[in-house]
């Protein structure tokens, strides 16, 4: 009998010794992790202010480093072949004085998500614009992907909306009196299919259930009682179409109201604390009155982020960005940004 007590104690000795083992095993592999992700946002910081100096920053760029989308797109898609002078690198030609204020920064696995606000002095020929003086500020945002200490690839969008606005200029005519329109974006996946894999995955951490949330937030718009009392929404996705339809009290016609066959892609989900990013696609078709545009039947797909913080299972914050000017573009609307007042991103 106490030969089976002891062989007892024993094995239950052992039993928690491994479940220890396995704790310290797994609080070092998310303590390993946390530096890591530490490591990513801290080369992306770098990165910003090093340009901010004006120094070289090559160092931060893996070999075959991949830009998939440039942050000025529109712009530079008019300009290219009809002659302007080139902005320079960052743009430094066109506005000198250039320094990027960043606003949010955020982490998770092998990319970092930054948010920043473009500021400085349009001084010099900008994508066909000539000199205004006139002060810039407008948001910009990358999607960063690090491998081994380097970014390896780079999306980026700027409110280039907001940028024409601030300048009170229209976009460059071109030599053909074409306008270059974006085609509607396809990428990303259905919110179904994002939902499926996120609940057959692991939920054990506040990321897991907050990337849940605000990813069923594309099947079902969030309840009343899924937000917070104090619950605000900081920006608009098109705030400048917005911005116009208020001008005409016309808020009610609002995006979603334009395009009732809706049907947002899921293209990234970024999740570190209570922050939540997503960038998704756009997607519809335009029937119904655009805040009193009428509908002109086109087909779009343009990119957006949303920036979200979730507290307590709760809609605390959200921030929307679209591109605003390729959904200008693709509607055929540039008119909406004439006689609007300049104002910031």
């Amino acid at each position: 009998m106490s030969t089976r007590r002891n062989f007892l104690k024993n094995a239950l000795g052992a039993g928690a010794g491994l479940a220890l083992a396995a704790q310290r095993t797994l609080a070092a592999a998310q303590t390993a992790a946390a530096s890591q992700l530490q490591r990513n946002k801290d080369v992306a910081r770098h990165y910003k202010e090093t340009m901010n100096r004006r120094a070289p920053t090559e160092e931060f760029f893996a070999p075959g480093y991949k830009r998939t989308r440039a942050g000025l797109q529109h712009l530079a898609n008019n300009a290219r072949d009809q002659g302007f002078a080139n902005p320079g690198t960052a743009l430094r030609d066109a506005i000198p004085d250039r320094v990027d204020v960043i606003e949010d920064i955020i982490a998770d696995g092998d990319r970092v998500g930054m948010l920043w606000r473009l500021t400085g002095t349009h001084k010099g020929d900008l994508f066909g614009i000539p000199p205004t003086g006139k002060k810039i500020d407008v948001h910009e945002l990358g999607i960063l992907r690090l491998a081994s200490g380097k970014v390896v690839e780079g999306w980026f969008m700027a409110d280039e909306a907001g940028l024409l606005r601030q300048l009170g200029s229209a976009l460059p005519p071109r030599k053909d009196s074409r306008l270059i329109v974006p085609e509607p974006s396809t990428t990303g996946e259905e919110p179904d299919v994002v939902l499926k894999r996120l609940k057959s995955g692991p939920s054990a951490s506040e990321e897991d259930r907050n990337k849940l949330i605000v990813a069923s937030s594309k099947t079902v718009p969030p309840a009343s009682a899924d937000r917070a009392p104090d619950y605000r929404q900081k920006r608009f996705g098109f705030q400048h179409l917005r911005d116009y339809g208020v001008a005409k009290n016309l808020a009610k016609f609002n995006i979603t109201h334009a395009f009732p066959d809706r049907r947002d892609r899921i293209d990234t989900l970024l999740a570190e604390g209570e922050k939540v990013w997503m960038q998704f696609e756009l997607i519809g078709t335009h029937t119904e009155s655009l805040y009193g545009l009428a509908p002109s039947r086109k087909r779009i797909g343009v990119p957006e982020i949303g920036v979200m913080r979730i507290a307590d299972g709760k809609w605390k914050e959200s921030w929307y960005f679209g591109d605003e000017l390729g959904l200008l573009l693709q509607l055929d609307i540039l008119q909406v940004l004439r006689g609007l007042p300049a104002s910031q991103s």
